[in-house]
């Protein structure tokens, strides 16, 4: 059953966070003067980026990684929408343009990185990438295979920082999209999306086996039930992030009109 003290503590989740903490500091603290001269220390941006450093341990490192890995595809489902959502959307709230700018901003990766961050290249990648992992065989291997499952994740985690890229770039050389570029991206990533949605939550048969073999933890909670519910959850909260991010988007590009009038 499940030992709901168990919290993974190893040594590349662990130290991996801790590199990244300790790297955002280096750029925001000693690195800031040849950076950004001049420029405060960004305490926004601090509580927004270990806000997510924090929140990717809890959905990785906490009890819900044991449920989803072994008894319920929804928990599993919820611990990817927390890398989808949540951590990308804080992560790149936590960068500033003279952090990455030096890393991106390079001749030979202004081509390539200009089409991969481009609206088209970003939608194309993350949905390949959701789509793919959620393939039958794909996901059962990594729900046998503890390094691949780790890799999905990180697929996960990478896929939707470029998914929230055209939203939320950091980057000047590398922008966000217009208002009404944003707009078009999510209505089109919907759409894009919607075959995965369905496959999963319309399904006459039960994808995953670990899943329909597990021990159930609810009584009169089948793993069809499980299924369905992991589809309707991965559909219901896309559509409520994509419609909350149409509307500020809809909002600043509102008002901007405004002011230039």
């Amino acid at each position: 059953m499940i030992d709901w003290r168990h919290w993974h503590n190893e040594p590349y989740l662990v130290g991996g966070l801790v590199l990244l903490g300790w790297l955002w500091a280096i750029a925001a603290g000693p690195l800031r003067a040849r950076l950004a001269p001049g420029a405060p220390y960004p305490r926004r941006e601090a509580w927004f980026y270990y806000s997510a450093l924090l929140l990717f341990y809890l959905a990785v490192g906490s009890p819900l990684d044991q449920v989803g890995e072994r008894y319920l595809f929804s928990a599993h489902m919820f611990q990817h929408q927390l890398l989808m959502y949540p951590v990308p959307v804080l992560f790149l709230l936590g960068l500033t343009p003279w952090m990455v700018d030096p890393l991106i901003d390079r001749p030979g990766l202004r081509r390539p990185l200009g089409w991969l961050l481009s609206p088209l290249g970003c939608g194309t990648l993350a949905t390949l990438v959701i789509g793919i992992w959620h393939a039958p065989s794909l996901y059962e291997w990594a729900l046998e295979d503890k390094v691949v499952h780790v890799f999905e994740h990180l697929c996960f985690f990478a896929a939707s920082v470029v998914f929230w890229w055209p939203l939320l770039s950091p980057s000047r050389a590398c922008p966000r999209a217009s208002y009404g570029g944003q707009m078009l991206y999510l209505f089109c990533l919907e759409v894009t999306m919607t075959p995965v949605f369905a496959y999963i939550t319309f399904s006459p048969d039960l994808l995953y086996p670990t899943y329909e073999y597990a021990p159930r933890l609810l009584a009169n909670f089948s793993a069809a039930d499980d299924q369905l519910l992991a589809g309707v959850m991965m559909k219901i909260v896309s559509m409520l992030v994509s419609i909350l991010a149409f509307g500020v988007s809809f909002f600043r590009w509102s008002r901007t009109n405004r002011d230039e009038a």
